[in-house]
């Protein structure tokens, strides 16, 4: 791992207990993110993207039967910490999270500046009047009115909502925010507003992004690179700029044949039935089902082959690359 290294995630694992299974949630998950840059994580409802967030930021449900695997910040591998020392070294203080629906990440009892200064007080160990002109800095860095301090949350939109939550998570100047679905339940044109005011903090701090959604669209306004994720694997890693002219996995090609474009007549493409249960996985390939291009071999799982500087879980690149 070189000094530009911010995030380094190898083979995580983490599963759930439940009556029907365990649920694979994110299984072998390997990721890498450089610093000042942006990594969206793309895949359909259910594939494991948030439980991936979860995982790298330990926010963890009661009912984990796996949580294996490393994930290396700066170099140091956070997994080796308990819950306070992770709490107290990691959590909001080196990285951050954005909801995914802002509405439920705020107390409605309480005025939204005490939300946003409270963390820098906590883990900052800064007074209040130190804290309330960080959050005073922060609003402005997001475009939040410095009066919306006293506000209470029911009194702002979903899009000021939504910035008073990255507002939050940027208090302690973290170095890696986690975004999920940050705007999925907004408008178009308040979802441009809120990726306007994540490219400008992307410059202007240096902060680094996982954006997690569906929404391929919107997602490359801020990505550097992409990971798609399916099953709770991820089948293919990249820069941006390669995937959305040139995209490697057949079911990458099919996201991105859904997608309209303003100037193109093709007909637009779905993925036909429906993704593999978490707790019943396929054996071989997890697209096999629903893969145009499969082959016999595809009942066996594809390794992951580096081509082009890309990284693709398909059996289709064998006679391009050694496997990674």
């Amino acid at each position: 791992m070189d000094n530009s290294t911010l995030l380094q995630v190898k083979d995580l694992k983490l599963h759930f207990r439940t009556l029907r299974g365990a649920v694979q949630a994110v299984d072998g998950v390997n990721l890498e993110l450089q610093q000042h840059r942006a990594v969206v994580v793309l895949g359909e409802s259910g594939c494991g993207k948030s439980s991936l967030a979860r995982a790298i930021l330990r926010l963890l449900p009661r009912n984990v039967v796996t949580y294996t695997g490393e994930v290396l910040f700066n170099g140091n591998n956070i997994m080796q910490l308990n819950d306070e020392e992770f709490r107290k070294q990691v959590r909001w203080v080196n990285m951050s999270m954005v909801p995914q629906a802002a509405m439920n990440s705020l107390n409605p009892v309480i005025r939204v500046g005490e939300q946003v200064y409270e963390p820098a007080m906590i883990h900052l160990g800064v007074n209040k009047e130190e804290a309330v002109n960080m959050a005073l800095k922060m609003f402005k860095n997001v475009g939040v009115p410095a009066d919306f301090l006293t506000r209470y949350p029911f009194e702002l939109s979903g899009g000021m909502r939504q910035r008073v939550a990255i507002a939050m998570a940027l208090i302690t100047s973290p170095g890696l925010i986690i975004l999920d679905e940050p705007t999925s339940a907004l408008d178009v044109l308040t979802q441009a507003n809120i990726f306007n005011v994540l490219k400008r903090i992307k410059q202007e701090l240096g902060t680094s992004f996982i954006l997690i959604t569906h929404d391929i669209a919107t997602s490359s306004e801020l990505a550097d690179e992409v990971a798609v994720m399916y099953a709770g694997q991820l089948i293919e890693t990249g820069s941006a700029r390669s995937f959305f002219t040139a995209p490697l996995h057949p079911y990458s090609q099919k996201l991105m044949a859904s997608v309209p474009h303003l100037r193109s007549k093709d007909e637009l493409e779905h993925i036909g039935g429906q993704p593999p249960s978490l707790v019943n996985l396929p054996i071989g390939c997890r697209f096999l089902d629903r893969c145009t291009k499969k082959m016999d071999r595809c009942t066996e799982e594809p390794p992951v082959y580096r081509v082009d500087g890309r990284s693709v879980k398909c059996w289709l690149y064998q006679s391009s690359q050694e496997k990674s």
